[in-house]
């Protein structure tokens, strides 16, 4: 029984650890016979800033509500890159629908130079230094799902060469 309490308390203090963020919130109308109803959604991204980052969509009717349920579907789609120093590994570039995001490395000290959701992600994610430009559609969703798409395709030299056959 009380080895159960410890397993609680280190999958909680492992999950304290994420940082949250809200992209962006969306406010959605419906008339009905009385008047107007409104939902909203939450685009939320939370990450530990060593790598890992997730990305959660959320409906409610109230805010809190919506963010609450991104957050939980963020905590459930965490994905993992490995980080070169304070950079990413190599060049990626990632098409999702209508957005388009080309993310390069870059030398020690430069920063993050990116739009508004792409550097969101990047910080969130741990990356310091990387330049990124978004080639397409704004849509936040599409591209916050490109950005991913993009990290997803991130693999550390070892990995590359040894696919190549030249480890």
């Amino acid at each position: 029984m009380a080895d159960n309490k410890r397993d609680k308390v280190k999958e909680h203090s492992a999950e304290s650890d994420l940082q949250e963020k809200v992209l962006f919130i969306n406010r959605c109308s419906k008339v009905v016979k009385g008047g107007r109803r409104f939902s909203f959604s939450a685009l939320v991204i939370v990450g530990d800033g060593k790598g890992k980052v997730g990305m959660g969509f959320g409906k409610a009717n109230e805010v809190t509500d919506a963010i609450r349920k991104a957050l939980q579907d963020g905590k459930k789609s965490l994905v993992f890159f490995e980080l070169e120093g304070d950079t990413i590994p190599h060049d990626v570039e990632a098409i999702y629908d209508g957005a388009h995001v080309l993310i390069k490395t870059a030398k020690k000290g430069t920063g993050v130079i990116a739009g508004s959701h792409v550097r969101s992600i990047l910080e969130i994610a741990g990356v310091k230094d990387v330049v990124a430009k978004n080639l397409g559609r704004t849509n936040p969703s599409n591209q916050v799902r490109a950005t991913f798409e993009a990290l997803s395709q991130l693999q550390n030299k070892a990995t590359a060469l040894a696919f190549r056959g030249k480890l």
